[in-house]
């Protein structure tokens, strides 16, 4: 059995994860807010304790810890963006402590949530068999990881594969990084909905005081090109541009045969996969990246701690036969 533990601005999630990817004993707690970082480590410990629990937790012989990111995997801290008590938090340390004092001294291995989602599409999902693989995770922000012979290949700080912070547009505008033209500032699901919105698009109904913010947002930008909107469309097609000058850059580079896209922007179907592929045929020409696919990932909500059970695998020496 794998500890999985997946923490995220909106929910800290925890998991007894089966060798073929069932699970077992999960569990969850809002992530706090407005606490310091031993308020947001206290969910944590919730979450360990309630693993603890079950009559599986003996048979655990690693854990895999997904999270939010920045991360430094060769410090193992985290500093998310989205939780702001935790900066440069040992969160790798501190939940080691938390399975040691439940009689659980465990290998533990942090991952960033765009390197676990990869291992969990290439362990269970869309990318399962291919040996060299980018997935994506297309959200709020734009962050990834990669495959290479088979092999998850995070990086010493667990930030390679980080595609979203790639620059395609080398007058673009500044982005929250502090480079210029990124993919992130292009194709994320609030660039998405910020450029829309500065073109003159509104969300249906604005016009008269009843559209919400949620209609203000990337999905409802989908949905309006979904019909034909032509600002709408146009702020999709410059996504699936950026994203595919990316991606055909990154297959270029280490030879990745395949895409595999997810989060929520992905959601939108066709409305973002059509505009990629049609501008992915203009980047990836040199004939060994002309074959690339471009899927939708395939665990949706559980990739998080499939992906730090699947990291914790692939990353962690297998432990002695009994």
């Amino acid at each position: 059995m794998t500890v999985a533990i997946d923490i995220g601005g909106t929910k800290i999630a925890g998991a007894l994860v089966h060798p073929d990817g069932t699970m077992t004993a999960t569990t969850r707690r809002a992530t706090p807010r407005g606490v310091d970082a031993e308020g947001v480590m206290a969910a944590v410990a919730e979450v360990v304790a309630d693993l603890s629990g079950s009559p599986l937790w003996a048979s655990a012989v690693r854990c895999g810890i997904g999270s939010a990111g920045p991360v430094d995997t060769s410090r193992g801290t985290v500093s998310p963006v989205n939780i702001g008590a935790w900066r440069e938090f040992p969160v790798q340390a501190r939940v080691a402590a938390e399975l040691a004092a439940r009689g659980a001294e465990l290998p533990t291995v942090l991952a960033g949530d765009g390197v676990a989602m990869t291992a969990a599409e290439h362990w269970l999902g869309a990318a399962r068999g291919h040996a060299n693989a980018l997935c994506m995770v297309v959200s709020t922000g734009v962050g990834g990881g990669l495959i290479l012979n088979n092999q998850l290949h995070p990086g010493p700080t667990g930030n390679a594969g980080h595609i979203g912070h790639i620059s395609v547009a080398f007058d673009g505008e500044p982005c929250v990084c502090g480079s210029r033209g990124c993919v992130e500032s292009i194709a994320s699901g609030t660039a998405i909905a910020r450029w829309a919105r500065e073109q003159g698009w509104t969300p249906a109904g604005a016009e008269n005081g009843a559209g919400s913010a949620r209609d203000a947002s990337a999905a409802g930008v989908a949905g309006a090109a979904a019909a034909g909107d032509p600002i709408a469309l146009a702020a999709f097609d410059r996504a699936g541009r950026a994203l595919a000058a990316a991606i055909a850059a990154t297959a270029t580079l280490v030879e990745t045969d395949i895409a595999v896209i997810g989060g929520g922007v992905a959601a939108s179907g066709d409305v973002l996969f059509a505009p990629i592929r049609t501008h992915l045929a203009a980047y990836a020409t040199l004939s060994f990246v002309k074959e690339l696919q471009v899927v939708p990932a395939t665990l949706g909500t559980h990739a998080g701690l499939i992906g730090a059970a699947a990291a914790a695998m692939m990353l962690l020496p297998a432990p002695p036969s009994s």
